[in-house]
């Protein structure tokens, strides 16, 4: 009697169970629902400082790291930053070891025809520096006249510079240097009157100075301008990243990384 009350009852179960099965709702499975974001490589040259580098504790940072941190962060996708050798980047980037070239990248007619771009995010200038309340009536390039001028050697600056000989020649003396840093001493100990020097490397180190130096709104030579580069057919990654880039330049986290990095928001609004 006991076994064929067991099995009544298991039968009855099972009915009540099957009727409530069907009359429940489906369950949503918001792991499928939700559209998943890849984990993003990143490709840097991992001593261009400030926009990527190796700190003293052999970490990658920068400007365009903290940047891609945030737009992975709004991804809600992972993201890792490997060193490439930049004379290979655009065959690091179609082989897919990685993903993303985000590393003060200019956009240029050659690149675009084996790379996909971002909209620009940022002007690449060169501008001029000078000490402390110092500008000496600089307002162009032409009125460098009769100044000594300085800058990096082999950099793009020197390039146009000694491609202009009206310009050049019309300086006081012109002097190069292996690095920016002696560049900056010399402008503070007055051998030199005016730097022109990469934009956002000037900042940078000028933000180290603690208010010794003026950067001056003084574009010398063409402008170029940084994009965020992936694989030529990679348009939807392009889309995705574009979209939260936009978001973080309206709502000012972008400006706000600018600011921390080079004391001022260089960050194209449009």
């Amino acid at each position: 009697m006991k076994k064929i009350f067991t099995a009544v009852l298991l039968l009855v179960t099972m009915v009540f169970a099957g009727c409530g099965g069907g009359n429940e709702p489906a369950k949503k499975d918001d792991g499928a629902s939700k559209e998943e974001v890849k984990k993003i490589v990143i490709g840097l040259d991992d001593e261009y400082a400030p926009m990527g580098f190796k700190d003293e504790k052999n970490e990658i940072i920068g400007f365009d790291v903290d940047l891609a941190k945030e737009a992975a962060k709004r991804l809600g996708s992972e993201v890792e930053f490997k060193a490439i050798d930049w004379n290979s980047k655009e065959a690091e980037l179609k082989s897919g070891r990685i993903d993303i070239i985000w590393n003060g990248l200019d956009i240029t007619p050659e690149r675009q025809e084996n790379m996909l771009f971002s909209k620009p995010y940022m002007d690449n200038r060169q501008i001029v520096f000078v000490k402390k309340d110092n500008a000496q009536g600089i307002m162009t390039e032409s009125d460098l006249a009769g100044k000594a001028v300085g800058t990096q050697a082999g950099s793009t600056a020197e390039a146009y510079i000694t491609g202009n000989e009206a310009l050049k020649n019309g300086f006081k003396e012109f002097k190069t240097y292996g690095d920016y840093v002696s560049a900056f001493m010399d402008l503070e100990n007055g051998r030199i009157d005016a730097l022109v020097c990469d934009e956002i490397v000037g900042r940078y180190a000028m933000s180290k100075q603690n208010g010794k130096f003026d950067a001056l709104d003084v574009t010398v030579g063409p402008v170029s301008e940084f994009g965020i580069a992936f694989r030529k057919d990679d348009t939807e990654l392009r889309d995705k990243v574009q979209k939260v880039f936009d978001d973080m330049v309206k709502d000012g986290a972008a400006g706000k990384i600018s600011e921390q990095w080079f004391g001022a928001d260089l960050v194209k609004k449009k």
